[in-house]
């Protein structure tokens, strides 16, 4: 198959084009735009009832998972990430395991397993999930974020990211959960908590957070009068 990002960094979307029969690709639900009429749609809980329950449960992924299947050469798809923002390409090789937050997950190809990883009781506590979402194997895996997409290359010195502006990281790299500005930052909105990486690796973060575009917009939402 051959693919192409679009419309980003702001809207972003998948084409797909598959080059032989029998292709297939995996969407996380809801996923996908619009597919040729030929092309099959099987909904499936990938890794069975005990693996998809585990992925929903702990990584907050959809039970259910979309593989679409190419009947001929030529049939198309295209998908996107649920909000307005980027999304990026890993072709995965086998050698290294990709992280990425749980909610970052938009498709990837049927060669490519899924499993879930915990970060921490204080993933709970920054607002965020307490678990990340390991991806291994071959193939296509595509990541998306709430607005733009940037990579950090992670050197001796370490680096420090906000936990809800993490899209993905590489393997190789170690991290920790830390709080910042202490009590009167977590009330009062501020910082939070971090991921202090260390190793050597890339972190891809996002230039936009969903979690701050709420507070932002908490102040300014309809009440209803008790009257």
């Amino acid at each position: 198959m051959k693919y192409e990002i679009l419309s980003n960094p702001n809207f972003a979307i998948a084409k797909v084009e598959f080059e032989q029969t029998g292709e297939q690709i995996v969407l996380e639900a809801s996923a996908m735009v619009a597919k040729s009429t030929e092309l099959q749609m099987k909904t499936e809980m990938r890794g069975g009832l005990m693996g998809a329950a585990k992925r929903k449960l702990l990584g907050g992924e959809s039970l259910f998972q979309n593989t679409f299947t190419a009947s001929s050469a030529g049939e198309t798809i295209w998908f996107a990430p649920p909000g307005s923002g980027d999304l990026m390409t890993f072709d995965m090789d086998g050698t290294e395991p990709v992280f990425m937050s749980s909610d970052n997950f938009v498709a990837c190809g049927p060669d490519i397993d899924l499993d879930t990883k915990w970060q921490g009781g204080k993933g709970f506590f920054s607002g965020t999930s307490m678990f990340m979402v390991r991806a291994d194997g071959t193939g296509p895996l595509f990541v998306g974020s709430y607005g733009g997409i940037h990579a950090v290359e992670v050197g001796p010195g370490g680096y420090i990211v906000d936990n809800n502006h993490i899209v993905a990281f590489t393997g190789g790299l170690d991290y920790d959960l830390r709080s910042v500005g202490g009590l009167k930052s977590f009330f009062g909105g501020g910082e939070g908590y971090v991921c202090e990486f260390r190793g050597q690796g890339t972190v891809w973060v996002s230039t936009r957070s969903a979690d701050a575009l709420a507070r932002f917009v908490h102040p300014f939402r309809p009440v209803k009068s008790s009257n």
